[in-house]
């Protein structure tokens, strides 16, 4: 993938903030314009399951498919972040300010993530969560891409790319899990289970 030079500003910042707490990130983006420049153009949010015989909220089951098939399955928003890594534009997502009770599912597996009780205003542009759903949720991947060292999280049971988790969380956890809100599906009606 090129990377155009326009496009190099907007890649460092997006890099700070991922690396570093929210504050580090404002005081960036005050550098750059970005501070109340307010919600980007949102990515369309794929809602359809039918062509996606995967998905499922109640298989356990890990997945493994080609990518020739995810590339069919995964709208072309949902496939960038899940499968090729990618980021969405932060402070686009409508999960980001969310305060409905429901729980959090991986948009190419029906896999549960988070609770919306985990939920917590990071300030950091992405929806944040302090807790997964279970220990079986997420997976941990070490990621030293870029010159920095984080903790990429994955889909427990597609290893689809979540975002990454940053140990500048509030309490029980210590925990912020910075999440494309591309890759998450919401489900209201989920709230009351436990």
């Amino acid at each position: 993938m090129s990377i155009s030079l326009f496009s190099w500003p907007l890649l460092t910042v997006l890099l700070l903030q991922c690396s570093a707490g929210p504050d580090t990130y404002r005081a960036t983006a005050t550098g750059t314009g970005l501070t109340g420049a307010g919600p980007q153009k949102q990515m369309a949010m794929d809602t359809s399951k039918k062509e996606n015989p995967i998905y499922s909220r109640t298989d356990t089951g890990k997945v493994a498919l080609p990518e020739s098939e995810w590339k069919k399955i995964l709208s072309p928003e949902v496939y960038y972040i899940a499968r090729q890594k990618g980021t969405e534009r932060p402070w686009t997502s409508p999960i980001e300010h969310s305060q409905e009770v429901g729980t959090y599912y991986c948009k190419a597996c029906g896999n549960p993530l988070f609770k919306s009780e985990t939920k917590f205003e990071s300030g950091c542009g992405w929806p944040s969560f302090f807790e997964p759903f279970s220990k079986a949720s997420i997976l941990y991947i070490p990621d030293n891409s870029h010159g920095m060292q984080r903790t990429e999280v994955q889909c427990g049971r597609c290893k689809a790319h979540l975002g990454h988790v940053f140990d500048d969380g509030p309490p029980p956890t210590g925990l912020r899990y910075c999440i494309n809100g591309v890759i998450l599906d919401f489900d209201k009606s989920a709230g009351a289970k436990k």
